[in-house]
């Protein structure tokens, strides 16, 4: 007969490392859903991370918030192939760089709102994000003459009240669903291939203006999803109209 007993108690410390490896793993996928900061899968408030759509349309998004080497560079990428996309810009980089924000508006892009100092939003008020959104949406409102109408977190960072206040004040929190990871410094080829093989009918592609090697990737990427079919619009063009829902994914649905 087996000593239930004594075989638990022999084995203590496994259990023991089990259930820490059990604990940690229940961690990364916390952190790691879409849900970010702390609610209940029926409770979250989450952002557009790509678009339920069945015609072959997506969008490219750049994040301005430090360096402006690049940016000419891509508006001219962007201008020979024909296509406009969504820049990100952050307040103080609109500050910085006021002739390349014109640049970016002028040439048929859309300059949304990234935040005015690129803050960790989930340890501000509600009437603080508002107001730091606010800042920002007056100074490219300023520039371009268009108020932004989508907002991307700093760090992609958000929880229930960062998304509740950025919808009080009629915008729309925007994320991504394929992250080119060119901020990490890989090379061309990885960035192009990293965001090929992951696209499909409404992503949201996340780019930087000032990463090392976007520019050399960007005309590969671009001629490979004309290639496919792919039209490749602004982020207010491949979003829903009229009313949806966005999924525990992120993903706009028409009702």
């Amino acid at each position: 007969m087996i000593d239930v007993r004594g075989f638990f108690k022999n084995h203590a410390k496994l259990f023991s490392a089990l259930g820490m490896v059990m604990a940690v793993i229940l961690m990364f996928w916390a952190v790691n859903s879409p849900a970010i900061v702390g609610a209940s899968a029926t409770q979250r408030q989450l952002p557009v991370y790509n678009v339920q759509r069945d015609d072959k349309v997506i969008a490219m998004s750049f994040d301005a918030a430090w360096g402006n080497e690049d940016t000419q560079t891509l508006i001219d990428i962007l201008n020979k192939y024909k296509i406009n996309t969504t820049f990100f810009a952050v307040g103080q980089w609109v500050d910085k760089y006021p002739e390349s924000v014109k640049a970016l508006a002028d040439n048929g892009n859309e300059v949304m709102n990234h935040s005015s100092t690129h803050s960790h939003f989930s340890k501000l008020t509600e009437d603080e994000i508002i107001s730091d959104i606010s800042a920002c949406n007056d100074k490219i409102e300023k520039i371009t003459g268009r108020r932004p109408t989508l907002f991307r977190c700093p760090y992609g960072e958000y929880d229930d009240h960062v998304i509740k206040a950025i919808n009080s004040m009629g915008m729309t929190a925007i994320q991504w669903n394929i992250d080119s990871l060119d901020w990490k410094g890989i090379s061309a080829e990885e960035i192009q291939k990293r965001v090929l093989k992951n696209v499909s009918p409404g992503s949201i592609i996340l780019f930087h203006n000032a990463a090392e090697h976007t520019p050399e990737a960007l005309p590969g990427i671009i001629e490979s999803l004309q290639a496919q079919g792919y039209k490749i619009v602004p982020i207010s063009q491949i979003l829903l109209q009229g009313e949806y829902t966005i999924d525990h994914r992120g993903t706009q649905i028409p009702k």
